[in-house]
């Protein structure tokens, strides 16, 4: 059964290696037929993680820098 994606505690880079060795096990065959579709919807909850915490942050760091810039006027 596949995991199911906790995000609670989950980093960006935790996600990130994750994602990397699902890549590594399918480029090397080491996933078999029955857990294709499982790694695959896995992967597919990592990768949202990620978009998600990079749109986060990207807003975090603009809501800083625009703070920032408002300081200096």
């Amino acid at each position: 059964m596949a995991k199911k994606l906790n995000t609670k505690d989950l980093k960006y880079s935790e996600a990130i290696e994750q994602l990397e060795e699902i890549q590594a096990a399918l480029e090397n065959d080491e996933i078999s037929v029955d857990e294709l579709s499982e790694k695959v919807r896995y992967a597919s909850e990592l990768l949202s993680f990620c978009k998600q915490k990079l749109y986060k942050t990207e807003e975090e760091v603009s809501q800083v820098l625009d703070d920032l810039r408002g300081d200096s006027d």
